[in-house]
């Protein structure tokens, strides 16, 4: 087991007591380089820029008086940062405000929260940490309704699918005579907790803009054999991103993102673009304010 997969494993079938009252010190942070050093991805050059949003949706913290106060919880940081938070120990970290009173009322309650969550992941992820409660009446922003699902250009009776671990051989380019933008839409991406081998889906958005075309038929393929990967959601989405981005021209456009559904009440939204593009819908998503979502399955 490498040192990742160690720190990853530390809440792993353990009993965690006193879970339900505030304590900072559950957070586990995961260095990103182990992974990204198998796919040559130079952390002093990386070949994207994005950002990790993460929605908790079971948030819930106390005012002084008992009053129970809970929220939806947006998270976002950037994916320069040297680590990234452990799934798990984040959900125990969020439940340690379960049982804790702050403030004398919701609005003062949800101020404390906000800034100790800043504050305690900032300082474990040694980055700028972002959060935001969203309201309950909040309005959707519908994101992403200009892509097509990839399905809709392949003959799945023909289709043949047989690799189940990530095969990048599998994806094929051919040269078009002009430059060609594509939006496409993967609504059956699988891959697995390195952790717990528990499944994760999510659906993946592909823009790339470029001369090459790949080969779609060739893409359901390639994202198809994640399936049997296990790999961290922010993790898959650098290795796709890297494998296109190997395939395509230096100055092409790319920008890849995997909208995970949620996992014990809480959902990973990573997203990586060169940084020569630019797509509007990303920029709602990284909105810490907006409830900006992709698809029904979120």
């Amino acid at each position: 087991m490498n040192t990742t997969d160690k720190l990853a494993s530390t809440h792993l079938g353990k009993k965690s007591e006193g879970s339900e009252n505030y304590n900072p010190s559950l957070l586990v942070a995961i260095p990103r380089c182990e992974n990204r050093k198998q796919y040559d991805i130079d952390e002093n050059n990386l070949p994207f820029i994005g950002f990790d949003i993460w929605h908790a949706y079971e948030f819930s913290a106390m005012t002084q008086n008992g009053v129970p106060v809970t929220r939806l919880l947006k998270l976002k940081y950037n994916c320069t940062s040297k680590f990234l938070v452990e799934s798990k120990s984040l959900k125990l970290y969020l439940n340690s405000y379960n049982m804790t009173r702050f403030g004398s009322n919701i609005s003062e309650c949800l101020k404390i929260c906000k800034d100790k969550i800043e504050k305690d992941l900032s300082e474990k992820l040694e980055t700028g940490v972002e959060a935001h409660f969203i309201e309950n009446n909040a309005e959707r922003i519908e994101i992403f309704q200009n892509f097509t699902n990839i399905m809709n250009f392949v003959d799945e009776k023909t289709l043949k699918v047989d690799k189940f671990k990530e095969a990048p051989e599998l994806l094929k380019t051919e040269e078009n005579k002009q430059v060609q933008t594509y939006h496409l839409m993967f609504d059956s991406l699988r891959s697995n907790c390195r952790v717990t081998h528990q499944p994760d889906f999510g659906d993946l958005f592909l823009y790339y803009k470029s001369k090459k075309h790949i080969s779609e038929e060739s893409l359901v393929k390639y994202l198809s054999s994640f399936r049997s990967e296990f790999h961290f959601h922010e993790e898959c989405c650098e290795m796709i991103y890297k494998r296109l981005f190997d395939l395509l021209d230096k100055n092409d456009e790319l920008f890849v993102c995997a909208l995970y559904t949620r996992r014990g009440g809480i959902d990973i939204c990573p997203a990586r673009r060169s940084k020569n593009c630019i797509i509007n819908d990303v920029f709602k998503l990284a909105d810490i304010r907006e409830f900006a979502r992709g698809s029904i399955k979120q």
